[in-house]
């Protein structure tokens, strides 16, 4: 069975290391198998397409997966990369939790 990660498609996220340093964007897709995770405007490549009859056809800017490592959560309160907890509510829902801020990531 493939590994859990604290990250989820459709968090906010900034890369730490790599030629991206720095940038932020949306996980797109989680590759649990790989350990690799695709992120909007992050590790852009160039791939050369054949046309199709729905699709033309030339040179297409894509992004491909960044290992899981290289990116960390965005803190909701500062925007800055953080560690992820994770915290029992009063009602009993478990949520994910920014270690920086404290601020609950789930809601």
């Amino acid at each position: 069975m493939a590994e859990k990660f604290k990250i989820k498609k459709g968090d906010k996220v900034v890369v730490i290391t790599g030629k991206d340093t720095g940038k932020e964007g949306e996980v797109l897709q989680v590759i649990r198998e790989e350990r690799r995770a695709v992120v909007s405007g992050v590790n852009l490549v160039k791939r050369h397409t054949k046309q199709s009859r729905t699709e033309q056809g030339g040179i297409v800017s894509k992004e491909a997966p960044v290992h899981i490592s290289n990116i960390a959560m965005r803190d909701p309160k500062d925007g800055k990369p953080t560690r992820v907890g994770f915290k029992i509510l009063e009602d009993g829902r478990k949520v994910r939790v920014a270690k920086r801020s404290g601020e609950v990531i789930d809601l």
